[in-house]
């Protein structure tokens, strides 16, 4: 294993080189992140500063493990960067619920500048957030930032969906429900935080890792999910 930490320009050599291949890929998911960023020279520049200051704490870094860890910081703060426009896209959020949770993060800014900022950011971080896990898997070989991360993503969207759907609760049924979401949030919330720091705290070394496993939920319990290391 390389034991040099990367100069920041090759991070963003080979952050540019994961956008090119977007463009190019059939993904569909590739191409909807970085669509926009392409479009236009303006945004494309946009994102490279915004990805330029990200990726400053990674490469102020003297040594290979060090520089691992602060990119796994990094990717989960795209995480959750992009969790608010995450959330909208999946669930369909529109009309007035949509302004109220505008509202609750932009406070009284004007909801369509704000919504235009909001979709400006989610594109950045998105676009990031491929980078983050190529720079892992291609230059630093971490395993981190592929299962774990994707399962810390799933668990981030669950909270934040609770925290939301909580707060737009309007109809008797939806108060209900929140109700049960509200009581679960705080165990939900614990599970974000344990999960953050397990990802932290994983073997910077690949043959260190023996198995990543996702313990599914059994019987009629809402256990929570683990992930299980074993060295």
């Amino acid at each position: 294993m390389i034991l040099s930490a990367y100069k920041h320009a090759r991070l963003m050599a080979e952050s540019e080189s994961r956008i090119e291949m977007a463009a190019s890929s059939k993904s569909p998911a590739d191409l909807l992140v970085v669509a926009r960023i392409l479009e236009r020279p303006v945004e494309f520049t946009r994102w490279e500063a915004h990805h330029n200051q990200l990726l400053r704490p990674v490469s102020a870094q003297l040594h290979l493990g060090k520089q691992m860890v602060a990119l796994r910081t990094t990717a989960l703060t795209l995480v959750h960067r992009k969790a608010l426009f995450d959330y909208l896209r999946e669930h369909q959020v529109t009309g007035a619920k949509r302004r109220r949770l505008f509202r609750i993060f932009y406070g009284l800014a004007d909801y369509n500048n704000a919504v235009l900022a909001e979709h400006a950011n989610y594109v950045r971080c998105s676009s990031s957030y491929l980078c983050t896990q190529h720079i892992a898997e291609r230059l630093m070989h971490d395993p981190a930032l592929d299962a774990p991360l994707a399962l810390y993503e799933e668990w981030y969207a669950e909270y934040f969906r609770a925290f939301c759907d909580i707060e737009l609760a309007e109809t008797e049924e939806e108060k209900q429900a929140a109700l049960g979401q509200e009581a679960l949030k705080p165990l939900l919330k614990h599970r974000v935080i344990e999960a953050r720091r397990a990802i932290l705290a994983m073997p910077l070394n690949p043959r260190e890792w023996r198995e990543v496993r996702i313990r599914q939920a059994t019987g009629d319990t809402q256990r929570l999910h683990a992930l299980v290391l074993r060295h």
